[in-house]
């Protein structure tokens, strides 16, 4: 039942985030239009990204490397290496960070700062509530579902984006509450902002089957399109890693400035220019120059360091150039064709799945965004024509695995691993063990053995040395009965040597403390109080092996 305060808690979140962004732009932009960044003056274009970047960049200078990690990328590294542990610290950096880089007119998103936001959320509750760390997991999980059911106004596109990008797994166990979550943020949302959609979707459908090969060929278009704009970000990534943060970020606002005297449709999330081109109201070469400029803008700013998203960029890259193959449909293909802005919509999924490699999220987002069943056939096969071409031609895996690999880190998601992290160790252990001395007298180990516990955790100045089987203790016993004290270090038995694992954790974080100590079981420690610890249990390879070859 956590996952309903948990989609509450991201929900408002995520309301506070838009509220914060979007009264400020309303305030700074003429006739009170939170995207009209072509209204402003032409020095403003230039002037307020350069000055929002060098905010930032002196922000962050103050700020620990530490506290700069943020969003989707941030994330998943905390999923891999931290057991979804999200510092709140950095949350607030995400909060107004990205709210800063957004009414500063960047060519950033807000659903990753959403998302970063959303996790943190259900990371800080199970921290809170000092829940084991496969319930943490879940609890992240359910946190970024809100997070982009909340932004989008689309709860199942939560769910599967959830599940297929950032954990990179599907478990019937963590759906039911991911699903909860998902639900109580979008109906908080609908509260405060109504049930419209992010677009305005017209009505549409595929003109006939003869369209779907021209389809295909942009699904193919969109995949390199895909593909450049990962290998711009990781490269203007890697290219800038040793610079100071200040210099990357006022770098990456002055772009976006000096684009946005030409292209101020460039600044900014993007949204209002993709509504024009889903009614058909910009010409074929805007919609080209538009993509053009955007893909640059958004790539070399984000791989520089400003603290937006990219979900939102790549929504518009794609309806731009899908919005533009459909122009060019209508005016080469013969016969009846579909709008423009049907070839939009399915250029925006396309775009999005393709750079993700998350081609289920995208195409539910489309459906969602839609309503509309007769957009699923040209869709799919757009959507996989875009991944498989960006994948397997290009060699471009999701974007954000592409980023964590820029920064020296890899997400290790073997099915393995999976089955592993999704197990506590509280639920495995053995809980039938004695905790004695490396030397003891016979009357306590007749008194110990009347538990009859399976292990003995033998001690050495009260630090848990090794580990050895009660029947060993106990065969000793009826052996040589006339002796009076004896060394558990010197009688024949199967020892094992020991590390520590903590009551939180997972099976795969104990078969790595295993592997690093080169210790053969762990005993299994809570602190109760602080400076003070309690062992529960005793817990062995085979034990983890049992465990996984049962789930």
């Amino acid at each position: 039942m956590l996952a309903i305060p948990v989609g509450l808690l991201s929900g408002g979140v995520i309301i506070a985030f838009r509220m914060l962004v979007e009264s400020s732009q309303g305030m700074l932009l003429p006739e009170d239009n939170i995207e009209n960044y072509e209204g402003l003056a032409v020095g403003l274009r230039l002037l307020l990204p350069v000055a929002g970047g060098l905010a930032i960049g002196l922000i962050w200078q103050f700020l620990q490397q530490e506290t700069r990690e943020i969003g989707i990328v941030h994330v998943m590294e905390r999923l891999a290496y931290h057991q979804g542990r999200l510092p709140f610290r950095n949350a607030v950096a995400q909060f107004f960070g990205a709210a800063l880089s957004i009414i500063s007119g960047h060519s950033v998103g807000r659903e990753g700062p959403s998302v970063h936001l959303g996790a943190t959320s259900g990371s800080q509750l199970g921290q809170w509530l000092r829940l084991p760390n496969n319930s943490l997991r879940t609890l992240v999980a359910c946190g970024i579902a809100a997070a982009i059911a909340a932004s989008f106004n689309t709860p199942l596109a939560g769910v599967i984006f959830s599940m297929e990008v950032v954990m990179m797994e599907y478990s019937v166990v963590s759906f039911a509450p991911v699903i909860l979550s998902a639900v109580a943020a979008t109906t908080l949302t609908r509260l405060v902002f109504g049930s419209d959609l992010v677009f305005s979707i017209p009505a549409m459908q595929l003109g006939s089957l003869l369209e779907l090969p021209y389809v295909f060929i942009m699904g193919v278009t969109l995949g390199c399109i895909a593909a450049l704009f990962i290998h711009l970000l990781q490269r203007s990534t890697t290219l800038s890693k040793g610079w100071p943060i200040w210099i990357r970020c006022t770098l990456g606002g002055s772009i976006v400035g000096l684009i946005g005297i030409a292209v101020p449709e460039v600044m900014g999330i993007g949204y209002d220019t993709v509504n024009q081109a889903l009614l058909g109201q910009l010409t074929l070469s805007v919609l080209l120059v538009i993509t053009a400029a955007k893909i640059v803008a958004s790539a070399l700013g984000l791989g520089l360091g400003l603290p937006g998203g990219l979900i939102g960029p790549t929504m518009v890259i794609g309806a731009l150039a899908g919005g533009a193959t459909g122009i060019m449909a209508d005016i080469w293909l013969p016969g009846e064709m579909a709008s423009p802005a049907f070839y939009a919509l399915i250029g925006m999924c396309t775009m999005m799945g393709a750079t993700l490699q998350a081609p289920l999220a995208a195409l539910t987002a489309m459906l969602e965004l839609t309503a509309n069943p007769h957009i699923i056939l040209p869709g799919m096969l757009a959507l996989i024509a875009g991944v498989l071409v960006s994948r397997e031609i290009f060699g471009k895996e999701s974007v954000y695995l592409v980023l964590m690999k820029a920064r020296g880190l890899d997400y290790r998601d073997t099915p393995l691993t999976q089955a592993l992290r999704r197990i506590g160790v509280a639920s495995v252990m053995e809980r039938r063990y004695e905790s004695l001395p490396e030397v003891i007298d016979r009357e306590r180990v007749l008194k110990a053995l009347a538990s009859e516990p399976r292990w003995i955790l033998i001690t050495r100045d009260r630090q848990p040395l090794a580990i050895m089987p009660a029947a060993d203790l106990a065969r000793q016993v009826q052996e040589y009965p006339e002796k009076e004290e004896c060394s558990l270090t010197d009688i024949p038995a199967e020892r094992k040597d020991v590390a520590a694992v903590d009551f939180q954790a997972t099976l795969q974080e104990a078969l790595s403390i295993l592997d690093n100590n080169d210790a053969e079981a762990l005993y299994v420690t809570r602190h109760t109080i602080p400076g003070i610890s309690r062992v529960y249990g005793i817990l062995t390879r085979e034990d983890i092996d049992r465990s996984y070859r049962v789930n």
